[in-house]
């Protein structure tokens, strides 16, 4: 088993990504003046949820892509999976934001989960097939 320096490299920048989430979050509950939950507001909901889906989905997906490089997976599945990754959850948020029905909103908020889900499903399989 080897160290996982692709996903650790990657995952740091999602520690980055994931960072400044919190700090839209903040902001947005500063500048509202909500000390707990939305506070009713749309702009605030949005930011919790963008914060809170990334919560949900890139630890796990990290997880399984650093469990398959640790194990001697292809480096090209690697790096190919953490560059959907990053770039699923840059367009997550910014999705979140469009207007509704809109092709930004499909393309970034509807292209950033399914892309998110994509690699985890991936990886899942590549994992799969490597231990089974």
């Amino acid at each position: 088993m080897i160290f996982p320096t692709t996903t650790a490299f990657y995952g740091a920048i999602l520690g980055l990504i994931y960072a400044g989430l919190s700090g839209w979050v903040i902001g947005g509950r500063v500048s509202g003046n909500v000390l707990f939950g939305d506070g009713g507001q749309d702009g605030l909901q949005r930011r919790i949820r963008s914060h809170g889906n990334f919560q949900e989905y890139v630890p796990m997906t990290l997880l399984l892509i650093a469990l398959y490089e640790a194990g001697g997976g292809s480096q090209g599945w690697i790096q190919g999976l953490l560059i959907v990754l990053v770039i699923a959850r840059i367009l997550h948020p910014i999705g979140m934001f469009a207007p509704e029905n809109s092709p930004r909103q499909f393309a970034c908020r509807g292209g950033g989960i399914l892309a998110t889900i994509a690699v985890m499903a991936i990886v899942a399989l590549l994992l799969l097939l490597r231990v089974g």
